[in-house]
């Protein structure tokens, strides 16, 4: 099992997804950025970690939101979602291929991996 960590950050009422690089498993799919806890980090200093790598940001994170289990064909993640603020830096794209704040109620409209299926369900019904 691969322990990932990911953020939820609002801002204005709209949550920040990214979309998926070619080239990478689950390519140009929607997700939260984060990504692998590295052995001896906290999952506080693995978010911030791949905030920046990915962002170029830095986080404060503030609570854990949800966690869930999904195994794909190529592994299998425990994924714990933080919600957390942007605590400094601009969004600037990394490794993603788009980066954009959405509505609750815009979550249909996008094609999101599907480790985050409960995920979403459960921002839909706690936002909407």
């Amino acid at each position: 099992m691969t322990e990932v960590v990911a953020a939820l950050i609002f801002q204005e009422g709209k949550f920040l997804i990214c979309k998926r690089p070619a080239g990478k498993a689950r390519a140009h799919l929607w997700e939260f950025v984060g990504g692998k806890v590295e052995r001896g980090e906290t999952p506080e200093e693995a978010l911030n970690r791949e905030c920046r790598e990915e962002l170029g940001i830095c986080v404060r994170v503030l609570e854990k939101f949800m966690d869930v289990t999904h195994a794909y064909p190529d592994l299998t993640v425990h994924l714990t979602l933080y919600v957390c603020e942007i605590a400094a830096g601009e969004i600037t794209l990394l490794e993603h291929e788009d980066a954009r704040f959405i509505s609750p109620s815009e979550i249909g409209s996008f094609d999101f991996c599907p480790a985050d299926k409960d995920i979403l369900i459960e921002i839909s019904r706690r936002f909407s």
